[in-house]
């Protein structure tokens, strides 16, 4: 239980239900920039048949989406730490909305790549803004409102999975990305209005059990620190499995030769990709709170060394059982259940690190480790040539196994020394 926020019972009721009201519109924003990469995978096959590009070049335009709006976003949470969220988030919704229109009329691959840079700078810019208002607003439960916000950003795709499929067979492809990047960017633009900047809160402080620093850090001097370079590549190596699995799991079960395959649950009958797609977005966003609420409770890295060897072995499932279709879906739910949550726990640790003054512009440092990543998606295309994908299933397993053991055996005390000394000292350990 948190200390009482406020002086006043009206003030007190008044101001935590006000956070809760901010943490709501940043979860609804991150649901509607979440089909900018979650919703991606739908229209590679389309956008192949018709224009014949090549899967390899059409996937690198998710590449350059992912770069683009991860590196980014240490500029845009400088913004935000600056001047608020409410101009950071509207014009992220301008621009993501207008890429999706641009891909409804490219007919080129530079006008493809185009738009996923026009993507990745509105999809950065209002995850950033979202995350970092999560952190700031949360600092009593930040591994919950972190794992909340970016829950949007996991699971937002799950309500629309079955709608764009379904306009793409029935509109095309083009129709699809002009309609809902108009829709995504009217929501994201409505929600801005209301955003507000965080101011902390009287008797809400971090809980005891969680190892938390006194003294706030600028990006410089955290990355002069050891323990932001081994959190850093650890971030890559979880992240590079499940963004591989989030780009081919279409061209997966498509060479498995069973993607259109008619599978029924719960009185719905779906393609076998489609109702795959849908519940592997609902396990990546359920997993982010859930980890993020057992991250504040057991501690960052005792989370991270049960989930990330969680993500190798559900690796190593999909590679041995996954041409059973119904094996295929849920050791493919299992991956994205153990890697959501990495997206919960590193903003996390990184507040807990390095303070919560400039964590906006901190976490999105961090965050880029996604874009670093993402360069690792091609290679996927190389190891899994001739449509054998064991070579990516035992690539990833291997890195998640390892950055799992890494985060108990090393991070952990490296971590704890440095939050110690920079206590002690009352300024950045550097």
């Amino acid at each position: 239980m948190g200390a009482p926020i406020g002086s006043a019972a009206g003030t007190t009721e008044r101001s935590n239900a006000y956070r809760w009201g901010q943490l709501v519109l940043g979860i609804v924003c991150m649901a509607m920039i979440a089909n900018l990469q979650y919703g991606w995978t739908l229209f590679v096959s389309p956008m192949e048949q018709k224009n014949h590009w090549g899967l390899t070049s059409v996937q690198l335009a998710f590449s350059i989406f992912v770069v683009v709006e991860t590196w980014l976003v240490p500029v845009e949470g400088w913004l935000v730490d600056k001047f608020g969220p409410r101009p950071v988030v509207a014009g992220g919704a301008i621009l993501a909305g207008l890429a999706w229109v641009m891909n409804s009329y490219a007919t080129t691959l530079p006008e493809l790549y185009a738009a996923a840079v026009i993507a990745g700078l509105g999809a950065g810019a209002v995850y950033g803004t979202c995350v970092g208002n999560a952190l700031k607003w949360f600092p009593d439960k930040r591994g919950l409102a972190a794992g909340i916000t970016a829950a949007g950003f996991g699971a937002g795709s799950a309500l629309t999975v079955i709608p764009i499929a379904s306009m793409i067979a029935s509109s095309g492809y083009q129709q699809t990305f002009f309609f809902f990047g108009i829709l995504q960017g009217v929501v994201i633009f409505a929600c801005a209005l209301f955003l507000t900047k965080p101011t902390l809160l009287k008797g809400v402080m971090p809980a005891p059990r969680i190892v938390t620093t006194k003294v706030d850090y600028n990006v410089g001097q955290m990355m002069k620190t050891p323990t932001f370079w081994l959190t850093y590549i650890l971030f890559v190596a979880v992240a590079a499995g499940g963004l591989m699995a989030t780009a081919q799991i279409g061209p997966i079960a498509k060479d498995y030769g069973f993607a259109k395959m008619p599978m029924s649950m719960l009185g719905f009958t779906l393609p076998l990709l489609t109702l795959t797609l849908t519940i592997d977005n609902l396990a990546n966003g359920f997993t982010r709170p859930l980890c993020g609420f057992i991250s504040d409770r057991i501690g960052r890295e005792n989370t991270m060394l049960l989930v990330f060897c969680g993500e190798g072995l559900a690796m190593l499932g999909l590679m041995k059982w996954g041409h059973d279709p119904v094996l295929f879906m849920t050791f493919a739910a299992l991956v994205f259940l153990f890697w959501g949550e990495i997206y919960s726990i590193f903003p996390a640790l990184v507040a807990d690190t390095f303070g919560v003054k400039n964590a906006a512009a901190n976490a999105g440092t961090m965050y880029t480790a996604k874009g670093t990543a993402s360069l690792l998606v091609p290679l996927s295309a190389v190891l899994s040539k001739g449509g054998n994908w064991d070579n990516v299933f035992l690539f990833a397993a291997a890195i998640s196994i390892v950055a799992g053991i890494l985060a108990k055996v090393v991070l952990s005390p490296m971590r704890k020394r440095q939050i110690e000394h920079t206590n002690a000292a009352g300024s950045p350990n550097i």
